[in-house]
């Protein structure tokens, strides 16, 4: 495991349980927000790589995490998302945009 980084509550222990030693800290709140961006960009590069589902899971954790930050629920994130399907669609239809012509 690659140390400096964001990791779920319980990894301290697992390392601990691993006989190993696990250094921490507990951030602040803006690095904390930081690190959640960090955490994001992790996750969504490890999707890409890997193809994974699983990988899925851990980015709708860090989702749930930065909503919480923004001090919103999950629940108006869906909110959100809503609208934006109602608004503009979704991506059901596997529409790929080529170019514009303006006029």
């Amino acid at each position: 495991m690659r140390p400096n980084k964001l990791v779920r509550d319980l990894v301290p222990q697992m390392i601990e349980d691993n006989g190993d030693e696990a250094v921490t800290k507990i951030l602040e709140q803006e690095e904390y927000f930081e690190a959640l961006k960090d955490k994001l960009k992790e996750e969504v590069e490890d999707y890409l790589e890997n193809d994974d589902p699983e990988e899925l899971a851990d980015i709708i954790e860090v989702i749930h995490a930065l909503s919480e930050y923004h001090q919103m629920t999950i629940n108006d994130i869906e909110r959100l998302r809503q609208n934006k399907l109602e608004e503009r669609g979704g991506f059901s239809e596997r529409i790929f945009l080529e170019e514009v012509i303006e006029n």
